[in-house]
């Protein structure tokens, strides 16, 4: 059965039951037409007056299915009826501005932002109280008091767009290096997080940056030094670095510094067939462990003050033949365990116990077939005895005087005389 606005058929209660009961077709009208129609089956069925509770509810839903108005919208409208006796359109009178800017004023700013190649709004602004005030057009009077930020609005209006349809906003500059998602490693080693430590400058000179990497799941981690941020020396520190993990490298995620996030690393990595990925915009904490050890490893026991580039084969020698080592094998790390929250429901907490403190080498032996994740020809009876050929605290005491002959090294390196060191001597820990 088809119905129109103006069907006759449906003339009783059952008549609609048996419609909405069988269903049926209808066209879609203009809000004129519904309205009218709407109406005209409101008094037609004597709505005010001879219906009950339940009849008025399937006169309801028969209006709402003919006119494809929501349920909201016909209560609305039936409400109008009640009131007034009309379905109506409403127009409200709302408040309207006068514009500051008449057609013609839009017009000529469209001509001028068309003659200069559509700059940004201050320059525009500028040539627009130029026209007027260094030479003297008249017509540019209006324009000549516009703000930068009133000048991206009228560039939006369909009275500038008939004037010019060049205008294009400014669009970012989209590096398409690494996919821009957080690491999911689903507690399998080899998803590695990766940023870089300045030095500090001094006098205009550059100071030396510390490389760190780390894995995710298990907190192995591994840093180095280069003296400059490019191809030379950076490309085979990486190599170095991702050497170093007795595991296979499946991911390499960084923050969005071009450091890393360029055609170099991406090649090197894609060779060596790991994924690049970079953090996401506004989400501080897709790497956020890797922030957490600058501090707690790197600053805490180099420093913050400023150490050339010069330096940085020495400290390579400190970190690859001490540090990594105490690091992997002899310094207790803390991980979380994810529990539910008691008072909100849904909530996930992690929460550090003392009996979860590990070492990332104790942390990766305590995987669930953890011999699946060792590289090719790397066994954990090798690891294991680079894990006791020494105790945590002989191993701390040589990482300590090694850290103190590097201190000493650099510093005669840098104060010609040895009466200065005293007063600028400073533990780089």
């Amino acid at each position: 059965m088809t119905i129109t606005m103006h069907d006759s058929q449906v003339t009783t209660i059952e008549d609609i039951l048996g419609f909405l009961k069988f269903g049926g077709e209808f066209r879609q009208q203009n809000q004129k037409e519904a309205y009218d129609w709407t109406e005209e089956t409101l008094v037609k069925f004597k709505y005010a007056y001879d219906l009950n509770r339940a009849e008025k509810g399937l006169l309801k839903q028969y209006i709402a299915k003919v006119t494809g108005y929501s349920r909201a919208q016909v209560t609305r409208l039936i409400s109008q009826y009640v009131k007034t006796g009309k379905v109506q359109a409403h127009h409200g009178d709302r408040q309207t501005f006068a514009k500051k800017y008449g057609p013609e004023d839009v017009k000529l700013l469209a001509q001028t932002d068309e003659l200069h190649n559509f700059p940004n709004g201050c320059a525009l602004k500028k040539t627009l109280e130029r026209m007027y005030k260094v030479f003297g057009r008249k017509e540019f009077e209006q324009l000549s008091n516009i703000s930068a930020a009133h000048i991206y609005n009228l560039r939006a209006t369909a009275e500038y767009q008939r004037v010019t349809k060049n205008y294009q906003k400014t669009k970012p500059h989209v590096v398409n290096i690494g996919e821009r998602r957080k690491p999911d490693p689903n507690g399998k080693p080899g998803y590695l997080r990766v940023d870089t430590v300045h030095q500090g400058d001094k006098d205009g000179e550059k100071g030396v940056y510390h490389i760190n990497t780390i894995d995710e799941v298990t907190q192995f981690e591994f840093i180095g030094a280069c003296e400059k941020i490019s191809e030379a020396y950076l490309k085979p520190l990486l190599l170095r670095l991702l050497d170093e993990y007795p595991f296979q490298i499946i991911e390499f995620h960084s923050d969005n510094g071009s450091e890393f996030i360029n055609g170099v690393v991406c090649a090197l990595l894609n060779k060596m067939l790991i994924q690049l990925t970079k953090s996401r915009a506004r989400r501080t904490n897709d790497n956020a462990l890797i922030e957490g050890k600058n501090g707690s490893i790197v600053r805490k026991w180099v420093g913050y003050g400023f150490i050339g580039q010069q330096h940085a084969g020495q400290i390579n020698d400190f970190y690859f033949d001490y540090f990594n080592e105490y690091l992997n094998y002899h310094r207790p790390c803390a991980f979380a365990i994810e529990i539910a929250d008691a008072k909100k429901k849904g909530k996930i907490r992690k929460v550090y116990r003392q009996q979860d403190y590990q070492t990332p080498y104790e942390k990766l032996k305590s995987l669930e077939n953890a011999e699946q994740y060792l590289k090719k020809g790397i066994t954990f009876e090798q690891l294991h005895k680079m894990a006791i050929r020494i105790t945590d605290n002989e191993m701390a005491k040589l990482v300590q005087a090694q850290l103190l002959d590097l201190n000493e090294n650099i510093l005669k390196k840098v104060f010609a005389s040895k009466s200065q060191q005293p007063q600028v001597l400073q533990k780089l820990g």
